[in-house]
């Protein structure tokens, strides 16, 4: 049987934070183990509260931007390490670049950022380009993409599709700084749309949401549209 890539981006606030429970934990890693088991998944982890808070206190030190980018990353491998224990992977390494995660032959590859300039949300794009991932799921703490911060506004109304041309002409393919907290950042968009990957941005906290963008079925999320 051909094994198909899937690529996962988990934000790290859904895996460390003061609401994330044990249960949540168990559940998510019983799904991703089911998942891995016919299908390649490769999951990337991003780096959430702790990430910022270091950033944060960084940033008033006067630390400069790539220091900053650096402190973020290196949070992330540590986040990517501890979900690998959770897995119970025997002598977990954490890839430090795509290629060498794409090199890799297991069924479940995991790992964290790779070097200043840009989110996870951007390593989990190159890694479904150089995977040819048939499906690229980033999964944060909200339904989907909105017209505005929902967490901040009421009336927020949340896309079923949008396509990456609009998403660009929005946001742009730029990296603005450390930490900034957004659904996608701009270089990711700019591979999805270079690559023409199919993406789906759901609510990671929904387990039967995220199991069905994982498996293709429909779900409550967005979905980025590239052709």
């Amino acid at each position: 049987m051909t094994m198909k890539p899937i690529v996962l981006s988990l934000g790290g606030s859904l895996l460390f934070s003061n609401e994330t429970t044990t249960e949540y934990l168990n559940q998510l890693i019983e799904k991703l183990t089911a998942i891995s088991k016919s299908n390649r998944l490769y999951l990337v982890i991003g780096g959430g509260r702790i990430a910022r808070n270091y950033i944060h206190l960084g940033r008033k030190i006067g630390l400069v931007e790539h220091s900053l980018d650096e402190l973020g990353i290196q949070v992330t491998r540590v986040n990517a390490l501890l979900l690998a224990y959770m897995f119970d992977l025997p002598k977990p390494v954490i890839p430090s670049t795509t290629n060498d995660a794409a090199q890799q032959q297991a069924n479940l590859v995991i790992m964290g950022g790779t070097t200043p300039g840009h989110s996870t949300d951007m390593v989990g794009a190159e890694l479904a380009e150089k995977t040819y991932a048939f499906r690229l799921v980033i999964a944060t703490d909200v339904n989907g993409i909105y017209d505005k911060d929902p967490k901040k506004h009421d009336d927020a109304q949340q896309f079923s599709t949008i396509h990456i041309a609009d998403l660009i002409k929005t946001y742009g393919t730029d990296w603005e700084s450390a930490g900034k907290n957004m659904v996608i950042d701009g270089p990711a968009l700019q591979i999805i749309q270079k690559a023409k990957i199919p993406t789906v941005v759901v609510n990671g906290l929904d387990l039967h949401q995220l199991e069905n963008a994982l498996s293709g079925k429909p779900c409550n999320g967005t979905t980025i549209l590239v052709d």
